[in-house]
């Protein structure tokens, strides 16, 4: 046997302070009846208490309250086990780490809107595997495809702008480094998150980051891309040497402004038809996401043990119930 809610056990301390109320109270009521009427004028209007059935009575009131108490607890006995089977799709979250991602066109930061937008979404996933990838110069896997949500948490909370040692955007390594986390005879069941205030630094070196989203849809992933920023233009604050904050300046000394490029993120995503979505503060456009993605189709990741127990509480109820009622019918006087 099992107990579903044992917390409520505690309700049994109610029991040693009820028979306390009772040995308190019969001991106040004697007193004032000696004090004021004879044991012979007791009897005559009835007063006298009959002591089987004063104490009959509160056996079961406190039989019945512990039945009800028991009951409150849930006690099951009795299981059955099912297969669940586990159907989900592989999402991929790339999420940019460049100096650019500081920018504070979004309170606090564009980073940091970024962890924050992920963080509901990881907290509305049911049953899809999640990795994330965080690039800027270049791109790595912090965290592989996994079901379990609380270390892919874990993964996006450790983000800074210092975890890719490499500077700049590379939305092309981004990509290709999502890519590598699918299994390649797969053509559907593929996702990738980009979330990105969409500059590329790789495209004059001939990394295109809309032929690797070509690339992708060929091996059957859909891209959406999520712009963090805005297009007006923000600058980039750094740390100088004395730890006090300053802007990011050009080899001119004019302050860089980073500005978020719509273009090339709704090409990365129409490339793989996916869709745009451009954050901005106080909406969560990952709800949106999901909302997408709850339409396709998903494969089984496998197959889960599920135990379910049989309730039993109904009848320590039912008994508890019927002593209280009993003792409601016992009279304590004498007749």
């Amino acid at each position: 046997m099992r107990f579903a809610s044992p917390e409520y056990l505690y309700l049994w301390l109610i029991l040693p302070a009820l028979i306390c109320f009772w040995l308190i109270a019969d001991w106040r009521r004697k007193r004032a009846l000696k004090n004021f009427i004879s044991p012979e004028l007791m009897q005559k209007i009835g007063l006298t208490l009959s002591a089987r059935m004063r104490l009959l009575r509160r056996v079961l009131i406190l039989m019945g309250i512990l039945l009800a108490v028991f009951a409150l607890a849930r006690p099951q006995w009795g299981a059955k086990v099912t297969r669940i089977e586990q159907k989900g799709l592989d999402i991929v979250i790339a999420i940019d780490t460049s100096k650019s991602m500081l920018a504070q066109d979004i309170k606090p930061n564009r980073l940091e809107k970024a962890k924050y937008e992920l963080g509901k979404l990881i907290d509305i996933l049911q049953g899809d595997r999640i990795g994330v990838v965080a690039f800027a110069g270049t791109a790595f896997t912090l965290c592989p495809l996994t079901l379990d949500y609380a270390a892919a948490q874990l993964f996006l909370e450790s983000i800074t702008t210092d975890i890719v040692p490499e500077p700049g955007t590379c939305l092309a390594d981004a990509i290709s480094a999502a890519l590598e986390n699918f299994q390649k005879e797969e053509q559907k069941f593929k996702v990738i998150l980009l979330l990105t205030d969409g500059e590329d630094h790789c495209r004059e070196m001939g990394r295109d980051p809309v032929k690797s989203a070509e690339e992708a849809k060929k091996q059957g992933a859909v891209i959406y891309t999520v712009g963090i920023g805005g297009t007006e233009g923000a600058p980039i604050p750094v740390m100088d040497e004395s730890g006090n904050l300053e802007y990011k300046r050009d080899e001119s000394g004019k302050y860089i402004e980073s500005r978020l490029d719509e273009d090339t993120l709704k090409q990365i995503a129409l490339a793989t038809e996916g869709k745009y979505y451009h954050s901005v503060g106080g909406e969560l456009e990952v709800e949106k996401f999901y909302q997408q993605i709850k339409q396709m189709e998903r494969k089984k990741l496998g197959e889960q043990l599920q135990v379910e127990y049989e309730d039993r509480f109904q009848y320590f109820l039912g008994a508890g119930m019927i002593l209280l009622f009993i003792s409601i019918l016992i009279p304590e006087r004498k007749r």
